[in-house]
């Protein structure tokens, strides 16, 4: 029978980007691409973090949402669907439980990220959204994570937690 602490640690499972999602000011629209560099100790190359290029001591150089929370979110704010661009994290993953990687190391295409804790959702979801957007996100506005080892990050690409 395996123990609490067996069952903690990261899942075996292979996950994927399925969009990325790069914002070049707080105020400005955010677009999607196909691909990325992520750079250590910075995010991404070409989101806001990484075209400053200084090194970011903060928790959310990277932010990631669960693919399957999205459908989740919109049934909840009462819309049809919900725009990944318009809810502003960076990568959009499937099939594996993003919060049941708190605290792992998770390979991302080439790049070594640390998902360090849940990504609270701000009060422009009321806007991206909708109408109560903003509790429709509680728990399913993703993880931050930080930038351990620089990559190569497209669409397509896997994602699974280092074992060990």
């Amino acid at each position: 029978m395996k123990t609490i602490r067996d069952l903690l640690k990261p899942p075996h499972i292979t996950g994927r980007v399925e969009a990325i999602v790069v914002r070049g000011d707080p105020r400005l629209p955010a677009r999607c691409i196909e691909a990325t560099q992520a750079l250590a100790g910075i995010g991404l190359a070409d989101d806001r973090l990484g075209k400053r290029g200084e090194a970011e001591l903060s928790t959310r150089q990277v932010t990631l949402i669960q693919h399957e929370h999205l459908p989740v979110i919109a049934q909840l704010a009462g819309v049809p669907a919900v725009d990944v661009v318009a809810l502003r994290r960076n990568l959009v993953i499937s099939g594996i439980n993003l919060i049941a990687l708190k605290n792992a190391r998770v390979r991302v295409g080439n790049a070594l990220l640390e998902i360090v804790g849940p990504c609270q959702p701000c009060s422009r979801m009321e806007e991206a959204v909708g109408p109560g957007g903003y509790a429709a996100m509680r728990g399913h506005g993703g993880m931050t994570a930080r930038v351990l080892e620089a990559g190569a990050i497209a669409v397509g690409d896997g994602v699974r937690a280092e074992q060990g």
